[in-house]
């Protein structure tokens, strides 16, 4: 087992937890090591060196963009990913049914009988996400996120509504499963799990082992319109509304105007205009709750797999 501790993560410094890790690893005897990140991409080369000492599982002290980073060399290998959340959302985490608590956590991720199950990973243009990406309006928000020195929710959502102000939208066209519709977009969203972070839930009934991704397109609204969109992300009724459209597939092309960025679980990447967006099922081993791993095996016991191609398609 290999540790790899991100200290910069989230609202604060988590340097408290690496006295603690050191800790458990004694108490329990655990074959395990204890490595710190010094840049951005240096967790992937951390992970990949666990992978080929035979490390059978990788544990991502951090946020979004540290899991990110460690599960890019995890993917299609015999080992695992386990989470203790520091970061300012957490999606993947909250999704997964890990516990709130940094300290729980880690038990939960140092436990050798802890449940792990296999879920699907995306990539856009390349680049590998594990829980949500994104352009237009959420893209830019991250891109200045990432640049602030005090994280959390709060800070978030000033982001958000500085970006709001000053938003604009772009003419895309989006094609899943041999279906292409036009459409003006603030934002789209591609998710895996069912939330960005923080309770807020973008695409509500998603999940990450299904083999599906869940497309979710914003079209332009005013002031009252996005408080009330707001409103819908933290009630799981985001894509009740008229003014978003969503679908469900496994490959979906963006079109766009121009080359512009796009975020990958809030890590900021410049790409081309056209986007080739696809999801790899069970492609990835993770740790999760109990609680997640039950609904996992209650998912699985059902009828025949029913894909949906449009889900839930206003275009």
């Amino acid at each position: 087992m290999r540790f790899i501790f991100n200290p910069c993560s989230g609202r604060r410094r988590n340097a408290r937890l690496l006295p603690v890790v050191r800790a458990l690893i004694a108490e329990r005897a655990l074959d395990a090591d204890l490595v710190t990140t010094k840049g951005p991409g240096h967790a992937t080369d951390l992970a990949n060196e666990a992978v080929a000492a035979g490390c059978r599982r990788v544990v991502a002290v951090g946020g979004d963009g540290t899991v990110n980073e460690v599960a890019q060399a995890l993917v299609n290998t015999h080992a695992a990913l386990a989470l203790v959340p520091c970061g300012s959302g957490n999606g993947l985490a909250r999704h997964l049914g890990l516990p709130g608590s940094a300290d729980e956590a880690l038990l939960l991720a140092a436990d050798p009988a802890s449940p792990v199950v296999t879920m699907d990973t995306g990539t856009v243009n390349g680049h590998l996400f594990v829980n949500a990406m994104g352009i237009g309006l959420d893209a830019e928000v991250s891109r200045r996120f990432n640049s602030l020195t005090r994280r959390g929710l709060p800070a978030y959502a000033k982001t958000a509504f500085e970006v709001f102000f000053q938003r604009r939208s772009e003419r895309c066209v989006i094609t899943c499963d041999e279906r292409s519709q036009a459409m003006e977009a603030m934002l789209i969203a591609v998710a895996n799990s069912d939330q960005y972070g923080n309770g807020a839930y973008v695409a509500p009934g998603a999940r990450v082992d299904d083999g599906l991704l869940d497309l979710v397109a914003v079209q332009p609204v005013g002031m009252v319109g996005a408080a009330l969109l707001g409103a819908r992300l933290f009630h799981g009724s985001f894509d009740r509304s008229r003014r978003v459209h969503r679908l469900r597939g496994e490959h979906f092309i963006i079109g766009r105007p121009a080359a512009g960025i796009v975020h990958t679980d809030g890590e900021i990447h410049e790409t081309g205009a056209t986007l080739n967006i696809a999801v790899h099922a069970a492609s990835l081993s993770v740790v999760v709750s109990p609680a997640f791993a039950l609904s996992d095996r209650e998912s699985r016991s059902g009828s025949a797999e029913i894909r949906c191609l449009p889900f839930a398609l206003n275009l």
